[in-house]
């Protein structure tokens, strides 16, 4: 039986969920840690009963004293943190990686808000775990976008200093036609991603599993997501060898190297003396963070030099 102080857990019964986009519950799982507000014993039960008998989640460990979520699962990250979420806590996802907690690299790409760009208001993050030497795994949430596919893709650059404009075309190390994600590396992009699909509310969620893309080829890079729907390099119009035809680009981050699974045990921010928690709600570096910082502490905003 588990203590007081920690909960085990695993689920085999059917998930009812409105999620919208690319999820294979039994697509290798991966394992999330999240760090969770748990103020007494009673809060291991409730995550407990939001967690249990989720199909799609293998197992799960609840750790009172720590404070942290660990769970196996092959959904999208999204929806744990959601449920977690639901019982009223504060919860924040640490780290992802392979069951086998080999971690052989994690990134991360936050696309339009205060790190990305965003002309239109769309804005999310997308995380890239390397779970084996073979596959990657892109696992996503993207909001503020219109109903129906959207193209997802990896481009050549890092530099959004002209929006996404400057990015350059998808990431195609072997020179080739743009294609379908289930093409072989000579009949597509290593960037080409597909689509992922907005519910009525705008909102992408989304769990790829890609065998072409490498997390230690990819940093530094960016995310695209675009206008309209990807059509997989079989359109008549000779952009669909390009970029699929799927039009404008609406947001864009850079990939940026992040934490593994176990492998961020910050508390506090060495930077700013920032708590895990107080920089929750706040970008992530630059002059955006000082200033927002300033702000709320009612002081007058620092001047570019």
């Amino acid at each position: 039986m588990p203590s007081a102080n920690s909960a085990m857990g695993n689920s085999n019964s059917l998930f009812g969920n409105h999620v919208a986009g690319d999820i294979n519950p039994g697509a290798k799982p991966t394992k999330l840690e999240f760090a969770v507000k748990m103020s007494c014993n009673a809060c291991v039960e409730q995550i407990r009963s939001k967690l249990d008998g989720v199909s799609g989640i293998d197992n799960f460990n609840i750790d009172f004293t720590m404070g942290t979520v660990v769970v196996e699962t092959s959904l999208p990250s999204y929806v744990i943190q959601h449920r977690i979420q639901s019982t009223g806590k504060d919860v924040i996802l640490r780290g992802i990686g392979g069951k086998e907690h080999k971690n052989l690299g994690s990134a991360v790409a936050m696309l339009g808000g205060d790190s990305g760009f965003s002309a239109t208001g769309v804005h999310g993050v997308v995380r890239m775990t390397q779970f084996d030497e073979a596959n990657c795994i892109i696992d996503g949430t993207i909001d503020g976008l219109s109903p129906g596919k959207h193209g997802l893709h990896i481009h050549e650059c890092g530099d959004i200093s002209k929006g996404c404009d400057s990015v350059g075309g998808h990431y195609n190390p072997n020179n080739v036609n743009h294609g379908s994600p289930e093409m072989d590396e000579m009949n597509r992009h290593v960037g080409d991603l597909g689509n992922v699909l907005a519910d009525t509310d705008g909102r992408a969620v989304f769990r790829i599993v890609d065998r072409l893309v490498k997390v230690w080829d990819i940093i530094g890079r960016s995310i695209v997501i675009t206008e309209s729907e990807d059509d997989l390099g079989t359109g008549e119009k000779e952009i669909s060898k390009v970029d699929g035809n799927s039009g404008h680009r609406l947001a864009c981050g850079i990939i940026a190297r992040s934490a593994g699974l176990f492998e961020n045990s910050k508390k506090i921010c060495a930077c700013d003396g920032l708590t895990l928690w107080d920089e929750k709600n706040k970008p992530l570096a630059g002059s955006s963070r000082q200033q927002k910082q300033e702000q709320e502490e009612g002081l007058q905003p620092s001047s570019s030099l």
